[in-house]
């Protein structure tokens, strides 16, 4: 019988080698389930050429059969991942101490793992951009870039910051309050002094006097102000007012003149509040027919009162609050009162005396460097008879005696002019107040440089200061 089958002891060891075997004879079919185990095979016998594509699938690898060190660097590539690996898991909600895969950039991209934490913020305090504190933000909190938010978590309010400038920053306050923080600036604005009055006539009150720099007074015993917080590039408007005229009136002995107010001063612009001195109230005049002028006119600091003639003494003008004091009563012995000051009232004619009233003192600022005297009230006019014309410091202008000649308020102080005594001459005036000014001071890094109607501007320190002895403007 011819033989149809051929067994392993028909064979002897080695007989059959590879080169006896047609390419492609044995297949799968040809060899038993397990018949080949891995004794069997010499090691790196079977490479990737031996193996069809998608002949071992997962169910024919062992767990664990497949380790890092049998997988050759960059042979897995994206396209041997499954990409719903990653979709197809449970969902879960991370927290801060679950860790993610990533590629270490440092390390030629190995991975490694790293906490969700390492990702993100979990508060708004840990937000680069963001500051939150029990307190607001001052000028020099200093952000990394414009749009830093600021939050203070005991008021509520919140700021953001809209200029980065070191130790000059600006923060606009986008919660429920209106107060912005921002540089600021400080002024002395002093309107024009009150003009004295002809025919034994008041002195002329000295011009509004408000003050913002470092510790020093307001006009009428008030303190210091607040400083001005401007805003970058808005242009802010300065006024400046002009001296109050004398009396123009050429003989004392028939209808005189009061003095001229003042004219006032100011900073304004958007976003604060205007910042205005009231111009000082013009001298009274002694009148033969109607003692309509016989008062001292209100004002930044009140206008001297006349004599009064025959009748009533004219009594001194009101000051305003916060700006300057009340000027002086006159008497009806040919002697006026003196116009009221920033620091002090004008004085009364002395009641049954020869000497009028001199002017109330003003006040001295330090703004430009130095100390300036400026808001002075003008003395009050008198007949000279045994007695004097009423003194005046501070840019006030002195009474006339007599004949004398009317002091002028001192331009751009504020000085209130000097009220005229009795000549019976024609051509014999009183005195101008003096002219008004406005004054800036600021640190020199928040100095502009851009202004109009030539002020004076000074380095002083740390600070520059911008005088204005006219009206213009300056943009922040």
């Amino acid at each position: 019988m011819a033989l149809t089958t051929i067994t392993n002891s028909m064979v002897s060891v080695n007989a059959i080698r590879g080169t006896l075997i047609a390419d492609n004879a044995i297949t799968a079919v040809h060899i038993a389930t397990n018949a080949v185990s891995g004794t069997l095979i010499a090691d790196n016998a079977i490479t990737a050429v031996h193996i069809a594509q998608n002949v071992i699938t997962v169910t024919q690898l062992a767990d664990d059969a497949v380790e890092a060190d049998k997988i050759a660097d960059g042979v897995i590539t994206t396209n041997h991942l499954n990409s719903a690996m990653i979709s197809s898991q449970s969902a879960v909600t991370a927290n801060s101490s679950d860790y993610v895969l990533i590629g270490d950039a440092s390390n030629s991209n190995a991975l490694k793992k790293a906490l969700v934490s390492d990702f993100g913020v979990t508060t708004l305090a840990a937000l680069s951009d963001t500051t939150v504190s029990s307190s607001d933000p001052t000028i020099s909190s200093n952000p990394s870039a414009v749009g830093h938010l600021w939050l203070n978590s005991n008021s509520g309010e919140s700021y953001v910051c809209t200029n980065v400038s070191s130790g000059n920053n600006v923060w606009f306050n986008i919660g429920g309050g209106t107060e912005n923080i921002a540089p600021e600036i400080d002024f002395l604005v002093i309107a024009g002094g009150g003009g004295g009055g002809d025919s034994y006539a008041g002195g002329g009150g000295g011009g509004g006097y408000r003050n913002s720099y470092s510790t020093e007074a307001s006009g009428g015993g008030a303190s210091s102000e607040d400083s001005l917080a401007l805003t970058s590039g808005q242009v802010y408007t300065i006024t400046v007012g002009a001296a109050g005229t004398a009396s123009t009136d050429t003989f004392h002995g028939t209808v005189g003149d009061a003095g001229g107010d003042g004219g006032n001063s100011s900073i304004s612009g958007s976003g604060i509040t205007t910042v205005t001195s009231t111009g000082g109230g013009g001298g009274g005049v002694r009148n033969l027919t109607v003692n309509d002028d016989g008062n001292g006119r209100n004002g930044g600091s009140g206008g001297g009162g006349s004599d009064g003639y025959s009748s009533s003494n004219g009594t001194g003008g009101s000051g305003t609050a916060n700006q300057g004091y009340d000027g002086g009563d006159g008497n009806t012995n040919h002697n006026a009162g003196g116009g009221g000051g920033a620091a002090a009232a004008g004085t009364d004619a002395i009641a049954g005396g020869t000497n009028a009233g001199p002017g109330g003192a003003g006040l001295n600022s330090s703004i430009t460097g130095s100390a300036v005297g400026r808001a002075g009230g003008g003395g009050g006019g008198s007949s000279g008879v045994g007695g004097g014309g009423g003194t005046a410091t501070h840019g006030g202008g002195v009474g006339q005696i007599g004949g004398g000649a009317c002091g002028v308020g001192t331009t751009n102080t504020g000085g209130g002019g000097g009220g005229m005594g009795d000549t019976d001459t024609a051509n014999q005036f009183p005195g101008a107040g003096g002219s008004g000014v406005v004054i800036l001071r600021m640190t020199t890094s928040l100095y502009s440089g851009t202004t109009s109607g030539s002020p004076t501007v000074t380095t002083v320190g740390s600070d520059k200061v911008l005088v204005f002895t006219g009206s213009g403007t300056y943009t922040a």
